[in-house]
């Protein structure tokens, strides 16, 4: 399986763990020239956006680790992207991250909040 593969197996176990806690998807790979939310879901009346992560071996540290500012920052813009396309302005919004390490599965719910007063709507 090549990564491409393997990223997209990482986000389908990903969905399937949030559906399984009651979280309802709406989209995939939601893509802008800025960056890519893994997936949108929703959480009640909150739309999650989430960051799936993978590792396959302990030395290069957990999953959810990876999710640098700099990452966060593209997954906030194509968020932003999202919202307006959709319409969801003043909609609850958190960010969420899925790790799959060795150690077995993990989501975290709030992983990260974007800085104010880069992204408007």
């Amino acid at each position: 399986m090549n990564k491409t593969e393997q990223g997209q197996a990482a986000e389908e176990r990903a969905r399937r763990l949030l559906e399984a806690k009651g979280f309802r998807f709406l989209a995939a790979n939601h893509r802008t020239r800025m960056g890519e939310v893994d997936l949108v879901m929703r959480d009640g009346d909150t739309v999650v956006f989430v960051e799936v992560r993978e590792r396959t071996r302990e030395g290069y540290g957990r999953g959810f680790e990876t999710v640098t500012a700099a990452k966060q920052a593209k997954v906030a813009k194509a968020a932003l992207s999202y919202v307006k396309e959709k319409r969801l302005g003043g909609m609850p919004l958190r960010f969420d991250v899925v790790s799959f390490d060795p150690e077995g599965a993990s989501h975290l719910p709030n992983a990260f909040v974007p800085p104010a007063g880069r992204y408007f709507i």
